[in-house]
């Protein structure tokens, strides 16, 4: 009989009582049971955290920032509330602590009183970092603890970015402050350049002028000194006319005293007197105007003598081989016409330097002119005359002292003056000094506010200006600049759907062990016709393996019509469970027929070391040593490998290399079963008295 044939009557055998259908459809509904049953409790928990009771303790008092009032507390409250993130509770801080100690909540967060301020410190001299406040239980639930520090760790992250975005938006503002009050000051230092460069050229004009002033002041001092030395020669003079007419009238009055009788008694004489004294005073003028007019004259003509007298005796004497016999009188007529040139030079020079006392004299000699001859014409009056006469005498007495008092003052004060020129002199060449010094600063200053202008204006440049807009997308970035671009390649969309390729093969290894509880593993009727190996062993393996065929499409056809789950390669992951089963039933076959009772146990043991090992949870990497070097080779770590790309997608070679273990380790179970078919055929002690029947 060949094995198919053997399988369907094994199978047949289900369909004679209502007892074993029943059986029959409990081993077909198990998987589905123990699969769909542990992925619809597992589908999307994170989906349902918002029924996860959970205590809020707002304690937070808000603090005044920059002129506003913020409440930080409030905020975060908010938005924990609209997040749908767990059902939030807000109680105080004595009952957030009893309900995580009896369970009422499984977790605490408590903003502190000074949360607000602690943000709002990242403005001040003294910034603080702001504190939430976390209490979890483990012995409430372990999970919920790890779910909310990822929840909570969000939560941090997104008030430190808002806190950061109120910090680096002041920051920008600042920046763009700063910016404006550097563009004013660019301004007024080009205001600055310009004034100091009109200083500048004001200084130079004023060094110019300052220099003709200095040649002015020079000409000044000089000009006093020589007027100085005048105004002596005029005092001298003047002092000395003070005291001519002081004797002409001390003799005027003891001749009016001695001669005033006589007068009366000879007015014709003095007539006659007085016409030939005004004839005189009138020659004497002329002489005098003669005298100013001639004396250059003569002083040149004596010096052209002395000249040539001295070139005479040089040539006749100094300079002869033989010495003149004359040449004693040539000397004393060379010094005699040397002492006339000198005294004409002197005559010339005091005609020159006291024209102004001969001025006077002859304004003297003229008046003593007219009063001879009105004294003439007074003749006959001339004792009355005299009286008058003597009383003017003393009036020019009079006044000639007060002249000679002027000019004695005037020579003092142009003495104070030519001093004072001097120096005014010299403290104008110091101002002149200071202004060459003061021009050539500011020249200097000219080219450092230049300078300066330029580097504000570049700095002003370099400085960031920003709008509101610029500044908020700067601000955005800044706050948190770096950004977690995920791309999840073949996403699954929920957490049954992660778990898929984990539970359906665990699913269906469960289901052919139990198959072969009911079933056994070697056909007896086979073993017993004498058979040969491999039949007995596929009449043994076929109706599992159909059985899960039929167990993979209930369990398939649940979770994607029932729980929606989404498989990107449909047919690919239902052909590949084909496998799966046809797999594991042969090697849960060989288990039971090579071990008996003993190998259930085995069959248990080897779901366990592939649970643990298959990388089904989390990444095998992380799993001791031992898990790692047993994964490559358990036929369910390639399995949940190979799922995982027919579900959510991907790359095809983990299912190519999955299909070809599985085919090998369903070639070489049924090699063994039948192995063990060949050895059950000779019948031993053992056999006959089992030391362990289950």
């Amino acid at each position: 009989m060949r094995s198919p044939r053997l399988a369907a009557l094994e199978l047949r055998r289900f369909g004679r009582g209502p007892l074993p259908r029943a059986a029959l459809v409990a081993l077909l509904v198990l998987p589905l049971l123990y699969g769909a049953l542990y992925l619809w409790s597992f589908w999307d928990p994170y989906g349902r955290l918002d029924r996860i009771p959970v205590a809020l303790v707002n304690e937070d008092r808000g603090a005044p920032a920059d002129g506003k009032r913020i409440t930080a507390g409030d905020d975060i409250a908010e938005g924990l509330r609209d997040s749908g993130t767990f059902d939030w509770h807000e109680v105080s801080a004595a009952e957030a602590r009893r309900g995580v100690e009896d369970g009422t909540y499984y977790l605490s967060l408590t903003m502190p009183a000074d949360f607000s301020r602690r943000i709002a410190s990242s403005s001040g001299d003294s910034p603080e970092t702001g504190a939430l406040q976390v209490r979890t239980n483990d012995a409430n639930n372990y999970i919920v603890g790890q779910i909310s520090r990822t929840v909570f760790g969000e939560v941090r992250r997104a008030a430190s970015t808002k806190t950061s975005r109120s910090f680096l938006d002041r920051i920008f503002v600042s920046f763009s402050g700063i910016h404006d009050e550097t563009v004013k000051a660019a301004e007024g230092a080009d205001e600055l350049n310009g004034g100091i460069g009109k200083a500048e050229k004001g200084a130079k004009d004023l060094a110019a002028g300052l220099d003709d002033a200095r040649k002015g002041s020079g000409k000044l001092s000089k000009g006093l000194k020589d007027l100085h030395d005048g105004a002596g020669d005029l005092a001298d003079g003047s002092k000395k006319v003070a005291d001519g007419t002081r004797r002409l009238a001390e003799k005027v009055n003891a001749v009016n005293a001695e001669v005033g009788p006589f007068l009366k008694a000879n007015e014709k004489t003095i007539g006659d007197t007085a016409r030939f004294v005004a004839d005189s005073a009138g020659g004497l003028r002329d002489d005098l105007d003669a005298l100013e007019e001639k004396a250059p004259a003569a002083a040149k003509d004596a010096r052209a003598a002395s000249a040539g007298m001295a070139e005479v005796h040089r040539t006749r004497c100094a300079d002869a081989v033989l010495p003149d016999p004359a040449c004693p009188d040539l000397e004393k007529a060379r010094d005699a016409t040397a002492a006339a040139a000198a005294v004409a030079d002197d005559v010339n020079t005091l005609v020159t330097d006291h024209r102004t006392d001969l001025k006077q004299l002859d304004t003297h000699l003229g008046t003593l002119e007219k009063q001879a001859r009105a004294l003439a014409d007074r003749a006959p009056h001339l004792s009355d005359d005299l009286d008058d006469a003597v009383t003017r005498i003393n009036r020019l007495n009079s006044g000639a002292g007060k002249v000679a008092a002027g000019a004695k003052k005037l020579n003092k004060g142009l003495g104070t003056a030519e001093t004072g020129a001097a120096d005014l002199d010299k403290g104008v060449g110091r101002l002149k000094t200071g202004a060459d010094d003061l021009n050539g600063g500011l020249y200097k200053l000219v080219d450092g506010s230049g300078e300066l202008a330029g580097g504000l204006h570049d700095g002003a440049g370099r400085i960031p200006d920003y709008d509101e807009r610029d500044r908020d997308r700067r601000t955005e970035v800044m706050a948190d600049p770096v950004q977690l671009v995920s791309r999840d390649l073949h996403k699954a969309p929920d957490y049954g759907t992660g778990f898929a390729p984990y539970f359906i093969p665990l699913s269906l290894w469960v289901g052919a062990m139990v198959a072969y509880m009911l079933i056994a593993p070697m056909n007896g009727r086979a073993l017993a016709a004498g058979a040969s190996a491999w039949r007995i062993a596929l009449a043994g393996w076929l109706p599992v393996a159909a059985i899960g065929v039929a167990q993979t499409v209930a369990l398939m056809s649940v979770l994607h019509w029932g729980l929606g789950l989404q498989m990107a390669r449909a047919a690919g992951t239902v052909g590949f469970l084909f496998l799966v089963t046809a797999c594991f039933a042969a090697i849960v076959q060989w288990l039971n027929a090579r071990f008996g009772a003993a190998g259930r146990i085995l069959v248990l043991a080897l779901l366990m070391l592939q649970l643990t090992s298959a990388g089904g949870t989390y990444p095998v990497q992380t799993s001791p040593g031992f898990f790692n070097a047993v994964h490559p080779f358990l036929p369910m770590s390639h399995v949940v490998e190979a799922l995982r790309r027919l579900i959510s997608g991907g790359g095809l070679q983990p299912v190519w290399l999955a299909c070809a273990v599985l085919a090998a380790f369903t070639a070489g179970a049924l090699a063994l079963t039948a192995l063990s078919a060949r050895r059950r055929q000779v019948w031993t002690v053992d056999r006959l008295h089992p030391e362990l029947s289950l």
